[in-house]
């Protein structure tokens, strides 16, 4: 079971404080759909991001302080970086966030906007760029170097990587072959100094979902989430947690890192 979200006429909100107005809004995850989740690992090379929207390679870290988000911005960012340099043939690669997933951070409000680097997995068919936010971001971050790079070629690539084996709420990628572009509609994120957008998905039979069943802390999985290319390429990836119904009752809670970066071609 997934959480796609309902297409309707009006717009689709998320508010992180509270706010009045955030009552009757349409919110997302509200149109449940069970699927079949195709296990990925002996088409693993097929898969590109280009194609797919999702790819999945070894990735070992010599990194093991995940607690401290400082250290993880010091001596994980730079291993980020050299690695999609030579994954994706990125000229620059910026290494701008990052956020650790653990069950038990559900303990912790959600809606605190100051606690960005720890969350929940995310059980919501999403994409966490649209054609508008993909380059805004840009030039929030990048500022008067944004107008050039935005000349050129620029795709936003999460990096998603375990930190323990995985065996409960893998992530899972819809093909990006299966989806059209009107499967993708906006949600409008509410904070106090700004409005963010994703996007999230309604359902279509003909999507194609695949995961990695028990990915382990040296594997990482590429996300598309935002590309500037319009030559056919995959632009963006609908992916989601879900709760995997072959994993065992006790199974240890998964603990994933997820990095935000921007490539510049």
């Amino acid at each position: 079971m997934v959480n796609y979200t309902k297409a309707v006429d009006r717009a689709t909100e998320v508010y992180f404080y509270e706010n009045a107005e955030a009552k009757d809004i349409h919110a997302p995850g509200d149109a449940p759909v069970e699927i079949t989740v195709s296990d990925g690992w002996s088409k693993a090379k097929d898969f590109t991001i280009d194609k797919n929207g999702f790819s999945v390679h070894d990735f070992k870290s010599r990194h093991d302080n995940w607690v401290d988000d400082e250290a993880v911005r010091s001596a994980f960012y730079p291993e980020v970086v050299e690695f999609l340099k030579a994954t994706t043939g990125a000229k620059r690669v910026l290494v701008f966030d990052h956020t650790i997933r653990s069950e038990r951070n559900a303990q912790k409000k959600l809606t605190d906007e100051k606690n960005t680097s720890q969350r929940t997995p995310v059980m919501l068919v999403h994409c966490d760029y649209t054609n508008e936010s993909g380059p805004l971001r840009v030039t929030q971050l990048l500022g008067t170097e944004a107008e050039d790079l935005l000349s050129r070629r620029v795709a936003f690539i999460n990096v998603w990587k375990p930190l323990n084996v995985v065996e409960e709420r893998p992530l899972a990628m819809c093909d990006a072959q299966t989806c059209h572009d009107d499967d993708f509609f906006k949600l409008f994120l509410h904070y106090r100094d700004r409005v963010g957008e994703n996007y999230v998905m309604s359902y279509s039979p003909r999507h194609k979902w695949w995961y990695f069943p028990r990915m382990m802390p040296d594997h990482a999985i590429l996300l598309k989430t935002f590309d500037s290319a319009t030559d056919g390429r995959a632009r963006f990836v609908g992916h989601t947690a879900f709760e995997d119904p072959t994993s065992k009752p006790d199974a240890p809670m998964r603990e994933s890192i997820e990095i935000r970066t921007i490539c510049f071609y």
